[in-house]
């Protein structure tokens, strides 16, 4: 899976902190890019099939009082892991880039 799309890490990052509908997550991915990610409705799903799919994120029980055809999702503890490893692998891409920029201001 790795590397993650911005999509599926933003949604990843979204179940992560907490079980969700697909509203719920369109909003979480643009509060925390600063707006700058935008899920539309399409991509979304798509996104979230594609994560099923895989064992990534999986249906979640509706709470009392919510609209029972509201689809809600969680992250797995695959999906965990997946989170993990793409970190791992951007911290990594970080620390060689700033190695190398930092020498080259030297």
């Amino acid at each position: 899976m790795l590397p993650l799309t911005e999509a599926f890490y933003y949604i990843l990052i979204a179940l992560y902190a907490k079980p969700s509908h697909g509203y719920g997550i369109m909003q979480d991915a643009e509060e925390m890019s600063g707006g700058r990610v935008k899920l539309g409705a399409g991509t979304l799903y798509t996104a979230l099939n594609t994560l099923l799919g895989k064992g990534l994120i999986e249906h979640y029980p509706v709470p009392d009082g919510t609209d029972p055809r509201r689809k809600m999702y969680a992250v797995t503890v695959d999906g965990k892991q997946v989170v993990a490893a793409e970190l791992e692998r951007l911290e990594e891409l970080l620390a060689a880039g700033r190695r190398i920029v930092n020498a080259g201001e030297a």
